[in-house]
């Protein structure tokens, strides 16, 4: 079984054959035998292997759009790749059949490699390669060397993510792609702890890096009825975006869906979606989309 997977990068070894993982601030300690909170990034023998890289379960074409990217590449179709797991536990995860997967380790799955999902996505008239539908931080190896084969045969490389990465593995794997969209799940300390069992603050420095780094970065926030949709969030997230980025970067807000562990919380309603992108242009923002409308 082990044979195929991939030697995972950003860990260290530790006593009694465990091994610290430094992928995301989260930084698993793994025993052997065990896997990360991720699921796919599994200790044998005191040896950290991915067993996402080369076995994408999602392998979809879509519009640019539906990622969503409103300014990258539009009119375009992306060669879209997911696999299992995901390093936020997230109360109201819309693809929770794949963050909270597993892969079964009598049956693998079909091996894809970096070169084949590079030529996939040209024999499929695509224009460039997302990583998308789980959280593509968990597979990073396979990200890196997939945008590495998509760049020798002139794809572009997306990043469809929670922004939740240590510093260390986004300075190897944020310099290989060309677009990213985060996902900002809230825009306090409270909210990531409480619907996501995480923090804020990694998120912003990966939002941050990605920007100082001159890729093309859009965010887009999920609007959860008194959750993360009151008047003094958002206005904090948009002026801390206009201080640290720029208010022309596009934002996207977007409706919820009662979905996962999140059924007794109603649809946004699309008068919230509608204020909010006032709001968001009356103080200078100019790209503002709203989407599940």
């Amino acid at each position: 079984m082990y044979r195929k997977y991939r030697e995972a990068r950003w860990y260290s070894a530790l006593a009694n054959k465990k091994v610290r993982c430094y992928l995301c601030p989260r930084e698993c300690v793994i025993s052997d035998m065990q896997s990360g909170f991720c699921s796919v990034r599994k200790n044998v023998e005191g040896k950290l292997y991915s067993a996402a890289y080369g076995f994408p379960v999602a392998l979809q074409i879509d519009p640019i759009e539906k990622k969503p990217f409103a300014e990258f590449m539009p009119g375009t179709k992306t060669f879209s790749i997911g696999t299992y797991g995901c390093n936020l536990n997230c109360f109201f995860c819309q693809n929770y059949h794949l963050s909270r997967g597993h892969y079964n380790e009598k049956q693998a799955g079909q091996y894809v490699s970096p070169e084949s999902a590079a030529q996939l996505a040209l024999k499929n008239e695509c224009r460039s390669i997302a990583f998308t539908y789980n959280e593509p931080t968990i597979f990073a190896e396979y990200c890196i060397d997939t945008a590495r084969e998509a760049r020798k045969v002139g794809l572009a490389s997306v990043l469809v993510t929670n922004g939740y990465i240590t510093e260390r593995a986004a300075q190897d794997l944020y310099p290989e792609i060309d677009a990213a969209n985060i996902d900002m799940k809230g825009f306090s300390e409270e909210f990531y702890l409480s619907m996501t069992g995480t923090h804020l603050q990694p998120v912003l420095d990966a939002i941050k890096y990605l920007y100082k780094l001159g890729k093309h970065l859009e965010i887009t926030n999920l609007l959860i009825p008194g959750k993360n949709d009151s008047d003094e969030l958002i206005e904090t997230f948009l002026d801390w975006t206009a201080k640290n980025l720029s208010a022309e970067v596009p934002i996207h807000f977007s409706a919820f869906h009662p979905d996962y562990k999140l059924h007794d919380v109603p649809h946004t309603p699309t008068e919230t979606l509608h204020k909010i992108k006032e709001k968001a242009q009356s103080i200078g923002f100019s790209h503002i989309y709203l989407g599940n409308i």
